[in-house]
């Protein structure tokens, strides 16, 4: 069985962007964890938000994140939060490559600026909320992670570049 990679980090750092970028150069499929769950919900995930909280909805993540590690040699963007629940740590350890994509608090503001879709960040400050779940997040990440790539101040085709260097090692 050939390990899936599945892309871990905070909200901007380009895990769907660079996923399925990477995916298409790997001639692998590309699964992304939040489409997946508004898929089979048929909503939003701000509106499992609002009538579930963030535990029903990581609940449905911790369950998508089963299914998608049940695929093979696949690439995976997964959701900001995923690594918060230890069954989900020990999921993505054991049947997959993980990629820790990492971005400045002020690289995340910046872009995601314009994005209305983030549940937990409908704040008036979203430097401070992207502050404390960096806080609480950037260490798991780096437990985490086989390979971490900086997406601070580099295109999608520079990151994928260097994810592929580092995975022909």
């Amino acid at each position: 069985m050939t390990k899936n990679i599945s892309l871990i980090g905070p909200m901007g750092a380009g895990k769907s962007s660079i996923g399925k970028r990477l995916a298409k150069q790997l001639k692998q499929p590309f699964f992304d964890s939040d489409r997946m769950i508004e898929k089979k919900t048929g909503v939003a995930i701000s509106t499992i938000f609002e009538l579930e909280g963030e535990d029903g909805f990581r609940s449905r993540e911790s369950k998508a994140l089963v299914e998608l590690l049940e695929k093979d040699n696949a690439v995976i963007a997964t959701g900001g939060g995923i690594v918060l629940a230890e069954e989900n740590q020990k999921l993505l350890s054991e049947k997959s490559i993980i990629i820790y994509l990492k971005a400045s608090v002020d690289t995340q503001v910046c872009r995601t600026k314009y994005d209305k879709k983030r549940p937990l960040l409908q704040t008036n400050d979203r430097h401070s909320t992207l502050q404390a779940l960096a806080k609480k997040r950037n260490p798991l990440y780096e437990s985490l992670a086989n390979i971490t790539i900086d997406t601070n101040q580099q295109s999608i085709a520079k990151s994928i570049e260097l994810i592929t260097n580092q995975l022909n090692r």
